[in-house]
């Protein structure tokens, strides 16, 4: 017997493959034994397919499918080769794109359970510097504030589908807040049809984003949907008594939800806000 040649054990030891993978590939054409015994049905290969062996694991590497592995080796091709590296380049992109999206998510979520550990006890109103921001908005022709949460569930749903159907992630759904024009505020005038949620600065441009300007911010906390109206005319008086100009919409944000240890309703955590300009 050939000293080059080795059963199919030693292949697979010599390759550090498995026995059922060399088998595989002996069933889908990819790598056949050079030589198969008549009497005993042992398999034997060549040193020299090694070399077949390395290609085939560098294009899984690449992450061709064994399919595509198998298209391009029977057609020979190099075209072939040369497009199918195209596109798993383009799919890459995109995985990497989708990984970047979970990554930030997962930074914003951080960043909100530090908030919520971190922020003032409810009715407490500050005066902060918050950053600029992104948010995708969605109108409704629904007021939220002439009904009760359970209507504004029907909303979130809808805020979803929106989402969804532009393509755009669906992990962008997350901490829905509600935008109040300046003059309804002013006026106590709880009028609203508009809610939103943050994206990440390179979120796609569309008509739906919207990019809500740092500075300083007349904020008070709050734990309970039903009682921003309350909260919202405090933070009015606050800013009323103190003689600060507001100067742009009101934002409820939604810092956190923890549906973790009750799962009958929406457990939120509340921020509202209004811009201040100091003169």
């Amino acid at each position: 017997m050939d000293n080059t040649r080795m059963k199919i054990g030693e292949m697979a030891r010599f390759n550090k493959v498995s026995v059922p993978t060399l088998r595989l590939y002996d069933q889908m054409g990819i790598l056949k034994p050079c030589y198969t015994d008549p009497q005993t049905n042992y398999r034997y290969y060549s040193i020299h397919q090694t070399a077949r062996l390395d290609m085939i694991k560098y294009m899984k590497e690449l992450g061709m499918s064994l399919t595509e592995i198998q298209c391009i080796l029977e057609k020979g091709d190099i075209e072939l080769i040369e497009s199918t590296l195209i596109r798993k380049k383009r799919q890459v992109k995109e995985q990497m794109k989708a990984l970047e999206m979970r990554l930030n998510a997962i930074t914003r979520t951080i960043d909100s359970v530090e908030r919520f550990r971190k922020a003032p006890a409810c009715g407490m109103i500050t005066v902060e510097y918050i950053p600029h921001r992104k948010v995708f908005t969605m109108h409704t022709d629904i007021n939220f504030y002439e009904y009760d949460i359970s209507v504004y569930e029907h909303i979130l749903n809808e805020l979803k589908e929106s989402i969804i159907s532009q393509d755009l992630p669906e992990i962008y759904y997350c901490n829905a807040g509600t935008i109040l024009p300046m003059k309804n505020f002013l006026e106590k005038r709880f009028v609203s049809n508009e809610i939103f949620v943050f994206v990440d600065d390179d979120f796609p441009e569309n008509n739906a984003v919207k990019r809500i300007d740092s500075g300083m911010y007349a904020c008070i906390y709050l734990d309970n949907f039903d009682d921003e109206p309350e909260y919202a005319s405090r933070l009015l008086e606050y800013c009323t008594e103190h003689s600060y100009t507001i100067c742009g919409d009101y934002l409820c944000e939604v810092l956190t939800e923890f549906n973790v240890f009750d799962d009958t309703k929406r457990s939120m955590f509340l921020r509202l806000q209004v811009p201040l300009k100091f003169r």
